[in-house]
């Protein structure tokens, strides 16, 4: 602990000193213009417009052109992985349910009902459900990536930080654009959207879709199928209509999205016994599957909301968001990652479509790849609706005193099934509901011309509540005697920050806040026979301080921050072990130490450098925690008198102890067109997947490439180009499955193709 404190106050140091020194470098240069900067980048983590320089707290930013390059293919949310210092993105049902780490800070719970610390908001409204989270990326203006805790001005209450959308809205000028790639695998990915008035001064509507498709690619080495599965279909539309009049606004939104793709797949015995190494049993294009169903996943959702606003005076903002949304999905998938023939048909020899890996044959059992110990075949579906209510009173910003409060109404309902064996009936039915409400305000005080001070304060109450419908035994029971069980609880959450502008371009800043997560039920397991289980309430101090700088010629931005965060009562989930269950444990604490770089430049009209780095060192906390361990893996943590992991010390899991991006891009003349050349990188360094630590499931120096080429003409009106993405086909382990065998699943192959944008 010694020298993590060590290490927190040298960092600090040394950004203050780092800003110091700007400051004095850019001394000479105090009739610097006092116009906006040409390349402010302007936030609303505050709900206000703000430029980010201004803001106490570390913001992560994606702009369009660079979504639109990471998004290149037919990538989903997923490809946002490792594109902002900080932020880690990983999902073990293919394009549903992603999963959202902020500082190390996340839930590896794979569950549809699951609880998770980082919130996404999509232009004001929360997404809570996994599922929603998954909500196909089209049309966004911005990425904000808020890190630390967040709620005392946001909708729900979250300890790690908040991922926050903002889409394209209408405008009163008639405008549109398209963007259409088209790749290997026969991949399409189409864009476009249309906006404008539709009353003059008065109605501005714009409508915006996407569709996206990819053909079977895996072939299936245990019935002979070629190109079996490993496509999919996705198409969403979003219709936004505005009305302006003097002192009032409303923004109208509808969203729908389908989906049929195909569900991760999970590939047996792809990790040798030590090793985290992908050995010869692993060919990114077979697995050998004999359920599974072909591995479908399919999905519909609609979102809607409504934003009004109202000036209910010549200083004082009345805002309201009412949301409502409602999805469907189901899916299955060959959960052992391989074949088992219990006849042993093929006499212990490999069947003629299987070519490549191991086999296994014992006792009249033949299995492949390796050894297969039990068939898993896994499905189930969901359906939910969400219902959100935000009201907001604000003042302006033009005073030395600014305030804002507010109340939050959530209510979530999702009825979830899960079957076995690949027979849709009979199938374990569970209803899981979640209320929540909250009362929040912030006030922030100019104390000085360079000195401005403010803090947040909220009160949460969450309450879930879950119920058992259909089970296949009638004798079960939960593990009070009944088929229903809640938990709730009330927590205080609060933030203070200061800035100091010790120039016209540098501030510093420095933020203390305390997050919240309300407990949670986790039912899953009861589809094996296994009783619920529950976490109580979460919650975190966080200590963060940095400095926010930008050349005199506005050209150079660079923002840093150092962190320390304590968890207390930290929810954790024990994911597999003994079988293919979830539980739900609290840990007395957990912490994280680190820091972040931001760092943009933009010399000329024709060059771009933006980079990034995140280092976080988090620990679990607990002498006496234990969970159960792998089937065949090397675990490397201590273990109790029965046989279970302790994990005080280990990492939090699937929190990269670093991460690196890096997007550059170069330009030339060419006549009065041009052409550019855009590349983005990005490292993810040392990995733990599970809470306790093995030689297996593990993994560092996951990269990845995208690079990009395109010729603009006639204006910069049209653009043709040329993408690929994964450009050296990378062939990363990105998470595992520990119940069965030395299962793990990867990241997405290669993708590369060519491209049409244009924009009136």
């Amino acid at each position: 602990m010694f020298n993590r404190i060590v290490f927190l106050s040298t960092a600090a140091f040394g950004a203050f000193m780092f800003s110091g020194q700007a400051l004095a470098q850019s001394a000479d240069q105090e009739a610097a213009e006092e116009s906006r900067r040409d390349n402010t980048i302007i936030v609303t983590a505050q709900r206000r417009e703000q430029d980010l320089q201004d803001v106490p707290a570390s913001i992560g930013i994606l702009s369009s052109s660079s979504l639109e390059n990471a998004l290149s293919g037919v990538e989903d949310v997923l490809g946002l992985n490792g594109r902002v210092p900080g932020l880690a993105i990983e999902s073990s049902n293919g394009r549903q349910s992603p999963r959202f780490y902020i500082r190390g800070l996340g839930n590896t719970d794979f569950d549809t009902a699951a609880s998770q610390p980082v919130s996404v908001v999509l232009d004001d409204v929360v997404l809570e459900n996994v599922i929603l989270k998954g909500f196909p990326i089209f049309d966004v203006e911005q990425v904000e990536v808020l890190r630390g805790p967040q709620g005392t001005l946001f909708g729900r209450n979250t300890p790690a930080g908040i991922v926050k959308f903002d889409t394209r809205k209408p405008s009163d000028v008639l405008e549109g654009s398209f963007n259409l790639n088209y790749g290997r695998f026969n991949t399409v990915n189409a864009e476009a959207a249309i906006g404008g008035p539709l009353i003059e001064d008065v109605l501005n509507f714009r409508v915006s879709g996407l569709y996206q498709r990819q053909d079977d690619w895996v072939d299936n080495a245990f019935t002979g199928e070629e190109n079996f599965s490993g496509g999919f279909f996705d198409a969403a539309a979003r219709l936004q209509l505005e009305l302006n009049q003097p002192g009032f606004n409303a923004l109208a939104m509808v969203s729908y999205a389908d989906s049929n793709a195909s569900a991760t797949f999970f590939r047996a015995n792809i990790l040798s016994p030590g090793s985290n190494s992908l050995n010869s049993n692993f060919d990114r294009d077979v697995v050998a599957y004999d359920g599974g169903g072909g591995n479908p996943a399919d999905r519909d959702i609609f979102l809607s909301s409504l934003r009004l606003s109202v000036d209910v005076s010549d200083n004082i903002t009345l805002t309201s968001i009412t949301s409502y949304s409602d999805l469907n999905r189901s899916g299955r998938g060959d959960i052992d990652g391989g074949a088992i023939d219990f006849a042993g048909t093929f006499g212990g020899v490999a069947p003629p479509p299987f070519t490549g890996g191991t086999s296994a044959f014992t006792g009249g059992t033949f299995s492949f790849p390796g050894d297969i110990p039990f068939p898993s075949d896994t499905g189930g579906r969901s359906d939910s609706d969400q219902f959100t209510q935000e009201i907001r009173l604000a003042s302006d910003t033009s005073g030395v005193f600014n305030w804002q409060v507010g109340a939050f109404y959530f209510e979530n309902g999702l009825l979830d099934s899960t079957f076995l064996g690949g027979a849709p009936t009979p199938a374990t039915t569970w209803q899981s509901d979640q209320q929540s409400w909250a009362v929040f305000g912030q006030v922030g005080f100019d104390v000085s011309d360079a000195l401005t001070l403010s803090g947040g304060l909220r009160y949460t109450d969450d309450e879930r509540t879950f119920e058992v419908l259909v089970l296949p035994n009638p004798t079960f029971t939960l593990d009070n005697g009944t088929l229903e069980t809640s938990i709730d609880d009330g927590q205080v959450s609060w933030d203070v920050s200061a800035t100091y502008e010790t120039s016209e371009n540098v501030n510093l800043y420095g933020r203390i806040a305390r997050g919240f997560r309300g407990p949670s039920i986790q039912g899953r397991s009861i589809a094996f026979g296994v009783p619920t289980s529950q976490a109580q309430s979460e919650t975190v101090i966080s200590y963060e301080t940095g400095f926010k700088l930008i050349s005199s010629d506005d050209t150079l931005r660079l923002n840093g921050s150092v962190f320390y965060y304590d968890v207390n009562d930290i929810q954790l989930t024990a994911v597999g072990g003994a079988g293919n269950f979830i539980s739900l444990i609290n840990a007395e604490n957990a912490d994280g130490l680190g820091f972040e770089l931001d760092f943009d430049w933009n010399p000329s009209d024709y060059f771009f450098l933006r980079a990034g780095v995140a280092y976080v060192d988090t620990e679990i906390k607990d002498d006496d925690l234990a969970v159960a361990v792998c089937f065949a893996c090397t675990v490397t943590d201590n273990l109790n008198a029965a046989g279970l992991a302790l994990i005080d010390g280990n990492p939090l899991p699937q929190a990269p102890e670093i991460n690196f991006n890096v997007e550059a891009q170069l330009t030339f003349p060419v006549g009065s067109n041009e052409i550019y050349f855009n590349a983005d990188w990005f490292v993810q360094g040392s990995t733990n997947i599970f809470l306790y630590e093995s030689l297996e499931f593990n993994h560092s120096g996951n990269h990845e490439l995208g690079v990009r080429v395109g010729y603009i003409f006639a204006d910069g009106q049209y653009e043709v180009g040329a993408f690929a993405r994964n450009v050296t086909d990378e062939e990363n382990l990105v998470g595992a499955i520990d119940f069965n065998n030395n299962t793990g699943f990867v990241n997405q192959p290669r993708i590369y193709g060519v491209s049409f944008r244009g924009n009136f």
